[in-house]
């Protein structure tokens, strides 16, 4: 293992120079990297949270599409901002996102300083750090796991960066490195050089521009980093959702657990939900990840005599584009064959 490194980063001059020299000669073609739009920036970061790059572009585009900007994201329906988010998972995004709009709206513009952008609902330091280079040219640099894999790698430290202490100590040491005459394209270089070069396992370190500055290239240790001792245990969790047709509908439940919301997600019910249904032939299995917690879910056909209790209701499957469903129950109902 790499020995943990106290002394004060080696003067990089030209660091910065080379990693914006290395992104201009080419990078991925990203749609929220043809914008200066303090919105569309804070969009594309949100839906990055938790998100692969590739995945999140047509729910990006298809988003912008319904809502163009602050304003009609601000004046739309709670409903209907869950319905063009479902499929991207952590809902909770959607909400933050279309309550902060309103917040935005009623102000009459984004802020344009680093402290009132990330008092913003929603909004961290890495995501006001990202809109505020990027829009408004404000030299803060950009700090997620991707970036302290590559501080932790050009100063070999083997700290963990699950301590706060550490993060932040890498955080001075990236700032060190911005240039800020360019920090909305330093920090987009930096993501980039974080995400497709020096990689979690098998790091590109031969391609990396930055490999006669880096440390742990030198003596070795660049797989071996970062450092994160504290890791959440894997729970192993199995559920069954039934699928009840009557014609050509499928009965629907709504998640009612927070009553601070207008609208909620709509699911699959399962066997507590709807007691008095008759079970019939297992239709398959998927599997389904929030955080730690790896899901096993059945899907059981199902059958029910009378109307369904409150809070479930039937649904053909032409209304399933403009509800708001679960990431489980679009699983479920691909799997059926309904989407």
């Amino acid at each position: 293992m790499a020995a943990r490194n106290r002394v004060k980063p080696r003067p990089s001059p030209d660091l910065a120079q080379t990693l914006l020299d290395w992104y201009n000669r080419g990078h991925r073609d990203l749609p929220w990297r043809h914008t200066s739009d303090p919105y569309r920036i804070w969009v594309s970061e949100i839906m990055l949270q938790q998100t692969r790059a590739q995945a999140v572009i047509p729910y990006y585009e298809r988003f912008l599409q319904s809502f163009p900007t602050i304003d009609a994201l601000a004046s739309a329906r709670e409903e209907d901002v869950l319905a063009r988010w479902a499929g991207l998972g952590y809902y909770s995004r959607a909400r933050n996102l279309w309550q902060t709009a309103r917040r935005i709206a009623a102000a009459g513009a984004f802020p344009s300083e680093f402290d009132a952008i990330r008092e913003l609902p929603g909004i961290g330091d890495y995501t006001a750090a990202a809109i505020g280079s990027i829009a408004f040219g404000l030299p803060h640099v950009v700090v997620d796991g991707n970036v302290l894999r590559v501080v932790a790698r050009i100063e070999n430290d083997s700290a963990d960066i699950a301590s706060s202490r550490t993060r932040e100590r890498f955080r001075a040491v990236a700032q060190s490195w911005l240039d800020p005459a360019h920090a909305g394209a330093f920090n987009q270089a930096l993501m980039e050089l974080g995400a497709t070069v020096c990689l979690p396992r098998n790091p590109l370190c031969l391609v990396c521009p930055l490999n006669s500055s880096c440390r742990a290239h030198e003596a070795g240790t660049a797989p071996q980093l970062p450092v994160k001792l504290r890791t959440a245990v894997p729970v192993q969790l199995e559920r069954t959702v039934l699928l009840v047709r009557r014609k050509d509908k499928i009965l629907l439940r709504q998640n009612g657990k927070d009553a601070r919301h207008m609208a909620d997600f709509w699911d699959l019910p399962s066997p507590a939900d709807l007691p008095s249904a008759r079970p019939g032939a297992l239709l398959g299995e998927f599997r389904h990840t929030i955080t730690h917690h790896h899901y096993r879910i059945a899907v059981q056909a199902a059958t029910l005599s009378g109307s369904p209790p409150p809070g479930q209701a039937w649904f053909h499957a032409d209304q399933f584009a403009g509800i708001p469903l679960s990431t489980t129950a679009r699983k479920a109902l691909k799997l059926a064959g309904f989407l």
